[in-house]
């Protein structure tokens, strides 16, 4: 058995209320999480984070809502017309959720908790709490480096917590400051299901769910999802910092917020292969 490193590349191509998408890999195999902003976006932003040859072997889609599967139709018809057939992973209840206008060719059923394989990229599927059919959130395992994916949940789960403590890097929902919400335009019925228990994160329960699952082995942490009328990338930040401060992990954690007109510069952990 043979064993050698190579680098595990994590891309927040785009993260929040108006589009979603995250590629994860290690320049032999690849996968993007989501496809929530145009083609052409998703395409433009891998080149300027330096992944124009990037391979993308398969998208993984979380839920059914526009802001993160809105280009599968076309982002299949791109990849198609490149000379690759890529497959879409999804579970059956957001296979059947998905707007027609944005169903790609290619789906492929899996099952939350049943993991399955890209390559040599092990895929896990995490269920999730989101008002949706069966959403999840996703883990990618590269050798032995697993990466991260958490957004769209109403609160913090066991599981969740438990899939992200040995995680090198963690893209986790900081969606919004509860005073920000309640105080803000939107309507009632709007600010009574983010808050609930399948809506989304607060920076609170962010926080509570960083707490829980925060490990010795976590590298990078990107901050994912922020409200841009009930959120600031400073609340954010403050709640993120005075976890990791806590556990004495500031000073090794790398702390980012993802961006929803831009990518984040991408972030690289080591993995060993065999």
């Amino acid at each position: 058995m043979t064993l050698f490193t190579r680098d595990v590349t994590v891309c927040v191509l785009s993260s929040g209320s108006a589009g979603n998408a995250t590629y994860i890999g290690d320049g032999s195999a690849g996968v993007l999480v989501d496809c929530g902003i145009a083609t052409k976006q998703i395409l433009a932003r891998m080149e300027a984070a330096g992944l124009s040859d990037a391979p993308v072997d398969a998208v993984l889609l979380t839920h059914e809502h526009s802001d993160h599967v809105g280009a599968a139709a076309v982002l299949a018809r791109a990849f198609a017309k490149r000379g690759k057939a890529v497959p879409f992973y999804c579970t059956a209840g957001t296979a059947a959720g998905i707007d027609p206008r944005c169903t790609p060719d290619g789906i492929e059923i899996i099952t939350a908790g049943t993991s399955f394989r890209v390559k040599h990229l092990i895929v896990e599927p995490i269920p999730v709490p989101h008002d949706v059919r069966d959403p999840v959130a996703y883990r990618v395992i590269v050798g032995d480096t697993p990466v991260a994916v958490v957004t769209d949940l109403g609160r913090p789960t066991s599981l969740v917590a438990r899939a992200l403590r040995d995680c090198r890097a963690v893209v986790l929902e900081f969606n919004h400051d509860e005073d920000m919400l309640l105080d803000g335009p939107y309507p009632f019925h709007l600010k009574q299901r983010i808050r609930g228990n399948h809506g989304h994160l607060s920076n609170r329960q962010a926080a509570q769910l960083l707490a829980d699952g925060l490990g010795p082995r976590l590298d990078h942490l990107m901050l994912a999802h922020l409200s841009g009328e009930n959120n600031t990338p400073q609340k954010a930040m403050a709640m993120a910092r005075t976890v990791l401060d806590d556990a004495g992990a500031l000073g090794r954690v790398n702390l980012t917020v993802a961006l929803q007109h831009e990518a984040l510069r991408p972030v690289q952990v080591q993995s060993r292969v065999w």
